[in-house]
Formats: C-alpha cells, sequence, structure tokens
C-alpha cells in the first residue's frame, strides 16, 4: 500500500539501541522539538513513510535493512533509512551544508568556502531521498520535506510525480538576495524549491528573502501580498516586516509562501518540569548557588551563536561592577560539533580560552564565574537548569528561530524570570516582550544584562506573562496543523511550457 504522507528529514524518528546483540529502535527521550509532533502526524495516517539517512560502514552494507519500524509501532508507519557510507556524509553534511550553505544561510559570506563543496554528492543523495519517496508515495500524497540540506529533492520528486503535493519548510534563516545569490547553485535550488506547492518559514523576513532571491533569478510572479499576522511584532526590531508575498506564479504553478515559526510544547514542558525528580534538582541547585544570581545559556559550538559576544559582556560586567564579585554566576552549554565538523574548531577553542581567562581573572576559591558544558546535559538536568536560572541569555550573532528561549518561557509558566534575547533571532519577533539585545552593540549588550540582574519581580511576572501567551499561541502542534490545513488548500495551475534549469 502507497503512503498517503511522506516525511523527509535527516534525522531518524527513534533512538537506536544495542542490548544483548540486538538492536531495538525506540522512542527519543526528549519529548520536546520537533520529532514527536511529526511523529505524532507520522503515526496517525493510514499509511506513511518517513525517510532518512543512516551512515554505514563498507562491512554494514550486506544484509542492510532499509524498512524499520519502532518498537511497538504500527507496521503502516515505516522508516526508509538510505544507507550513505563515511565520504558520502562528511562530503554533503559535513563540508557542503555547513562549510557552503549554513555561513550563507546566517548571513556570513567570509565562512563561505566553494572549492572544497562536492555539489555532485550533494545532488545525489537528494536524488536518492526523491527516488525513496516517489517509491512509497501514492499519487495524492502530501511529501513534507525538511531544510536546506534537501533543496534539490522537490526538483526531483516534481519530475516523476508531477501532480503530488509537496511542501517544503526552512528551518534556517532565509538570507537576503544578495548573501543568498554567492552561491554557485543558486538558479538550481530557486528552481527546485519553485516546484513546491507550499514552502514554509518561520517568520515573515525569511519569507520575504526568498521572494526577492526567487525573482532575482527568474521571472516570478508576485499573486498576492497581505498584512502579516498579529503573531509577528511588524515594526521596530532588526526582523521585522509589515507585510509578505503569499502567492507566486512560475511555469504555471501557484507556489503558496508562508511564515508559521516552530513552536515548543508548552505544557508537556509544565508537566516535565513539575516531576519530583526534577524539581529536587532545582533545589539542589538552587542550595549551591544561595542567594547569587544565576544566569544559564544553552547552545552548541557555532560561530553564529554569539558566546564569544556573550562572554565579553560578562567579562566587562565583573569589571564594570565589582560588586557583583562572589554574586553572579554564568552556566553556560556549549556543546562542541561532532567529529569531522571542522568549521567549529576555532569558535569552539575561542569560548574555552575566554571561559579560563574570566574565571583565572576574577575566580576566587569559592566563587567560578563560569561554568561551561561541553557534552549534552541530559534533557532532565537541562530542564532543571532553565528553572533554576534567573535569567536566560540568548543572543546569537544570527539565527533561524531558537528554541531554547521558548522552553525557557514555557519552564517558567509566566510566573518569573528574565529573557535577554537577540534581535536576530526569529524568535524575536513572536517575543517582543524579551528585554531584545544587539549583540553586535556593547553597550546595548551592557544595558541589557544590567536590566536583567536589576529587574523587579513585578515586572518579570508582567513580561513572562506576555511572553507564555506568545509561545502557546504558536507552539509545535499549531506549526504543524498550519502546515497541513495549508499545504492541503494549494491548488496548482496546469504547468504552461516553459524551460527549467535541471539541477
Amino acid at each position: 500500500m502507497k503512503s498517503s504522507l511522506v516525511i523527509l528529514y535527516h534525522r531518524e524518528p527513534y533512538d537506536e539501541v544495542m542490548e544483548n546483540g540486538k538492536i531495538y529502535y525506540r522512542e527519543k527521550k526528549s519529548p520536546n522539538g520537533i520529532v514527536p509532533t511529526l511523529k505524532s502526524f507520522f503515526a496517525n495516517a493510514d499509511q506513511s513513510t518517513w525517510v532518512a539517512w543512516k551512515q554505514i560502514t563498507e562491512a554494514e552494507q550486506e544484509g542492510f535493512i532499509d524498512r524499520v519500524t519502532m518498537e511497538g509501532g504500527s507496521d503502516s508507519c515505516v522508516v526508509r533509512r538510505i544507507p550513505l557510507n563515511a565520504d558520502q556524509v562528511r562530503n554533503f553534511y559535513h563540508i557542503t551544508s555547513k562549510e557552503a550553505f549554513w555561513p550563507i544561510l546566517h548571513s556570513f559570506p567570509e565562512h563561505f568556502t566553494y572549492d572544497s563543496s562536492d555539489w555532485e554528492n550533494f545532488q545525489n543523495i537528494n536524488r536518492l531521498f526523491a527516488e525513496a519517496a516517489c517509491e512509497d508515495a501514492a499519487d495524492d500524497a502530501l511529501i513534507w520535506i525538511h531544510d536546506y540540506n534537501l533543496w534539490l529533492t522537490p526538483y526531483y520528486i516534481r519530475q516523476q510525480m508531477p501532480h503530488v503535493k509537496i511542501a517544503f519548510f526552512h528551518h534556517t534563516p532565509f538570507p537576503a538576495a544578495d548573501v543568498f545569490n554567492i552561491l554557485h547553485w543558486r538558479d538550481a535550488i530557486i528552481d527546485s524549491l519553485l516546484c513546491c506547492d507550499l514552502c514554509g518559514f518561520h517568520i515573515p523576513r525569511y519569507v520575504q528573502n526568498f521572494v526577492s532571491a526567487a525573482r532575482s533569478c527568474r521571472d516570478v510572479d508576485v499573486v498576492e501580498r497581505i498584512p502579516v499576522p498579529e503573531a509577528f511584532t511588524k515594526t521596530g526590531t532588526a526582523l521585522a516586516e509589515p507585510e509578505m508575498v503569499t502567492k507566486l506564479r512560475y511555469n504555471g504553478r501557484i507556489v503558496t509562501i508562508d511564515a508559521f515559526p516552530v513552536g515548543t510544547s508548552p505544557q508537556k514542558i509544565h508537566d516535565v518540569v513539575m516531576r519530583p525528580s526534577i524539581q529536587e534538582r532545582v533545589k539542589v541547585l538552587r542550595a549551591e548557588i544561595g542567594d547569587n544570581k544565576l544566569i544559564m545559556s544553552a547552545g552548541r559550538v557555532d560561530y553564529v551563536k554569539g558566546a564569544k559576544e556573550m562572554l565579553a559582556c560578562f567579562e566587562r560586567l565583573l569589571a564594570r561592577r565589582p560588586e557583583l564579585m562572589g554574586k553572579v554566576n554564568l552556566m553556560m552549554t556549549a556543546v562542541k560539533a561532532a567529529k569531522g565538523m571542522r568549521v567549529y574548531r576555532i569558535a569552539q577553542e575561542q569560548i574555552e580560552q575566554m571561559v579560563g581567562q574570566i574565571n583565572g581573572r576574577f575566580g576566587t576559591l569559592n566563587w567560578t564565574p563560569v561554568q561551561l558544558f561541553t557534552e549534552p546535559l541530559p534533557y532532565d538536568d537541562l530542564m532543571a537548569l532553565y528553572k533554576a536560572a534567573d535569567i536566560a541569555w540568548i543572543c546569537p550573532l544570527r539565527d533561524g528561530l531558537n528554541l531554547v528561549a521558548k522552553e525557557y518561557v514555557a519552564v517558567h509558566n509566566g510566573e518569573d524570570g528574565v529573557l535577554i534575547l537577540s534581535e536576530f533571532t526569529g524568535s524575536a519577533v513572536e517575543l517582543p516582550d524579551a528585554l531584545l539585545t544587539n549583540p553586535y552593540s556593547s553597550s546595548r549588550m551592557d544595558e541589557r544584562i544590567d536590566q536583567a540582574l536589576a529587574m523587579s519581580a513585578q515586572e518579570q511576572a508582567e513580561r513572562m506573562k506576555k511572553l507564555h501567551k506568545a509561545i502557546c499561541r504558536y507552539d509545535v502542534q499549531q506549526w504543524a496543523n498550519h502546515l497541513f490545513r495549508e499545504a492541503k488548500a494549494t491548488v496548482a495551475i496546469e504547468p504552461e511550457t516553459k524551460e527549467v534549469v535541471g539541477v
């Protein structure tokens, strides 16, 4: 039986566990993020396929099982795995995706590399995803593709299944046209995305950037433009937009463009935090900190995440205000990148050096200003840290959305806490009641950390209530529902004869 829903995502929807020499495919431990929500749609379809890649060795190729079901799952929900060897993964993900595409998407063209990129390998892997999707998809299926790693897949699918519905969601920022067009392969990428029925982005600014890039590459007509929805800030912040295009016409096809940010699961997170085991962790943390202000920052090593700028601001804080010595603690996670991600080595070294410098300059026998975690914290420990923290300091130089900010708000349930948030994160246009900051401005960063440390309980409650209302308005379930609703409502015009540049 063919699938009515096909999801294409680079991550497998389970944890692979080896016990007594046997492999089990089990539920992921974290209840948060988009995977659990995607899996709810995956499980509820009459027949569904989830396509992901799996790195294997040469010895594992023989006998490799490309179709699996999760433990306790239905046979109608199949995970289709595309086997890739180490070289394919390195060139596809670690180099082409992270060294060519990632810096352009985040508007850091100085980090862009072209010569080491393997475009042919990228094409081939996208073609493999498309072939797997088409083999399983019914003629009236919805094929839901995720993120820039699969930019070319819509084109390959459309060649094989001209009438199937294709939805694409872009999880990263989409840059301004003059930055995007640095990519040598821009025409092929745009041609592929214009094969979709629906292209989704987090916020209106990314929609407008995509439209500008598409119009710079191709003769694309704007069919519909609307004021941005009330959920988004329209003016006054770095990523604000008052209106956005919602429909384009190209090659005889109507392409719907929309902004619907990924959310979190506020009630689930709150329920997790209320568990006695996590409440006990919070008590232990607070006992260790005492009356000190606890600042937390969670992320991974990446030059776009603003860790250096935050640490420089914290060092200035301790130098500017010696009365805070021994009275404020910064706990940060900067999870180091996987092996093979050479682009992040320098960033990791710089972060570790700065932490050592701050602790060496200001630390005492009884007080370590900065605690740095470079390995992922267990989910329960992370939630306890969110709850114990007086301040969340989230200041990327650029970020597609940033779910950490929303998770922190969810944990505090509209009651207390302070969120400092870079206005260059996508979530900033949803969360204007955070203390928005410009991480490129030292003075602005200094003002915001001072304001956060001094904020009264009343102001905290007032701001956090508004922030909590915002994250509940666009939670992760609403995000998925929105895509399904809009994808089903799309109407394609019969194609005209017009040349499309092949990818």
